[in-house]
């Protein structure tokens, strides 16, 4: 894919005023549960060696029982900084093996299940989505859309907040060095978190998806907003209502309330999480300790591996 948004000049410049709703932080209040969070904390046995697994389930929006894989360094038992990590659009939380950066580098990892996902790609998932049942497309990001109160991702996002509270109650891990990382569906859980958890160490956020929905809806047909647009291709008088759903889970809102550390990732020929859509949030966010690494050439995988090792960098200097 050309070059197709803004050049970098002006992304770097770009800070439109994004409206959210007056009753924006009410919402998200009411939204999140409180209280404990951990349910059931069980030793999940595999053939590696040099790490220990468990699988864990926590209680999420509405009470519902989410899914997450748990994995340390191996017979360590000091308290450790850990890594909560969310997962890009259509997965679920697959096999444990899948993702092990972060514990090599020596963090605990907290890899969670997204509710009613994992059918797209990877090796599927295991938490059902009970309360899915409002008018809507058939794909998550346009499930129960029509309002703010039945849309998925109110529940999504507040199951994201719920696994930092399910890591601070695991043990071996320090409460307060907890990070929260993710790309795509994954970097905008991970904002969405950073503007909902006032005491995050650090956040790590990768072609983020759901931020300044309305320009992305309007400038690319690519999936996932691709679905959004299909749905109103169909549903041609739901457009006002499908915009406000969208303004209580638009990225550049968490941005501004973000009280933590911020390393970001964009491609600039990204047709699925617009390079402007990303650089409205960051030059929302709201710590000064910010970067943004850009990836002039490259699509939706950004620097890919080479941006892995400068997240981890960039984290180690900091927790």
């Amino acid at each position: 894919m050309a070059l197709f948004d803004l050049p970098l000049p002006e992304l770097r410049r770009y800070s439109p005023e994004v409206p959210e709703p007056d009753d924006f932080d009410a919402f998200w209040k009411a939204s999140v549960p409180s209280g404990e969070a951990l349910v059931e904390v069980r030793p999940h046995s595999t053939s590696l060696r040099l790490v220990d697994t468990f699988d864990v389930t926590f209680t999420g929006f509405g009470g519902a029982p989410v899914k997450a894989w748990y994995t340390r360094p191996a017979g360590t038992r000091e308290a450790l900084p850990a890594v909560v990590e969310y997962l890009g659009y259509g997965r679920g939380r697959g096999l444990p093996h899948e993702r092990l950066t972060w514990v090599t580098a020596g963090y605990a990892h907290l890899l969670m299940d997204s509710r009613g996902q994992g059918d797209q790609y990877g090796s599927g998932g295991g938490t059902p989505d009970p309360h899915g049942g409002a008018p809507g497309g058939p794909g998550p990001v346009t499930r129960g859309i029509l309002a703010p109160e039945d849309y998925y991702y109110r529940r999504l996002m507040s199951d994201a907040v719920r696994a930092v509270a399910a890591v601070r109650e695991l043990s071996g891990v320090d409460p307060t060095r907890v990070a929260v990382c993710g790309n795509s569906q994954g970097g905008g859980l991970a904002l969405a978190v950073a503007g909902l958890v006032p005491d995050l160490a650090a956040v790590l956020v990768s072609a983020p998806f759901l931020c300044h929905v309305q320009r992305a809806i309007d400038i690319t047909d690519a999936a996932p907003y691709g679905e959004i647009v299909a749905y109103l291709s169909v549903h041609r008088d739901a457009e006002t209502a499908v915009r406000r759903t969208l303004s209580y889970v638009d990225g550049v809102s968490f941005a501004r309330r973000a009280t933590a550390p911020g390393h970001w990732g964009v491609g600039l020929r990204d047709t699925v999480c617009p390079p402007s859509t990303v650089f409205a949030a960051y030059n929302r966010y709201g710590h000064d300790d910010r970067t943004i690494e850009v990836y002039p050439f490259n699509h939706h995988e950004g620097g890919d591996a080479h941006h892995v090792a400068r997240q981890l960098d960039w984290l180690a200097a900091r927790i």
